[in-house]
């Protein structure tokens, strides 16, 4: 039986919520199968979520492993591309941790390549009528650390990567904010995790940026 771990986040600092969070859970309450999707909400500590993600891998073996996290200043499903060992906080994260100039994990390549299939994920969320594009920038904070985590603690055969997603419109801090209602960004993450399951080789499409 296939396994899917779709993880998101708790919300940050003194956010009330978290979209990530939020629609990982609603993808797992409306998931008929017929593959396993086991969830998870990741603590937004470096620490926290880096050690409960590879006890989430280990623990359930999963063939795909997509993980999701909040990117507010997007307006569009962001699809990772690549992850980079680095640790450079420009804020503490919720344990008060702000790592700078530190790798994720010690030892490891300067970067690696989401094993998903970015540019069709993309291109299936995109025709559904959602923004979405693929991204080369994860950060350097939280989401990116346990991006790259996925990727160093995936199992060989695993497909891992991270998606951003624009806040909620039901709970944005900034009525200005670029926003989707919830069940968008839901209904765009399980499009990711159905177009994941269905595509062995990623689109042969062009999804780069000039800056």
């Amino acid at each position: 039986m296939t396994t899917v771990l779709l993880t998101g986040f708790e919300p940050f600092a003194g956010d009330v919520s978290n979209p990530s969070g939020e629609a990982v859970h609603a993808v797992a309450a409306h998931w008929v199968g017929p593959e396993v999707l086991v969830s998870a909400v990741l603590p937004v500590t470096f620490g926290g979520a880096a050690r409960r993600l590879r006890e989430l891998i280990v623990e359930h073996r999963p063939d795909v492993v997509i993980c999701v996290g909040l990117s507010g200043g997007r307006a569009a499903i962001g699809v990772e591309r690549i992850a980079v060992n680095l640790l450079d906080a420009r804020i503490p994260d919720n344990d008060g941790a702000q790592p700078v100039d530190e790798p994720s994990v010690a030892g490891a390549p300067a970067a690696a390549f989401s094993t998903l299939p970015v540019k069709a994920i993309a291109q299936a969320i995109g025709e559904a009528g959602l923004p979405a594009e693929v991204s080369y920038s994860a950060g350097t904070f939280v989401c990116n650390h346990v991006f790259f985590t996925a990727l160093d603690a995936a199992p060989s055969g695993t497909r891992a990567g991270f998606i951003h997603v624009p806040w909620s419109s039901e709970h944005a801090p900034d009525p200005d904010a670029a926003t989707l209602p919830l069940r968008k960004i839901a209904q765009a993450v399980e499009i990711a995790v159905r177009a994941t399951l269905a595509t062995e080789t990623d689109a042969d499409i062009p999804a780069g940026t000039l800056h």
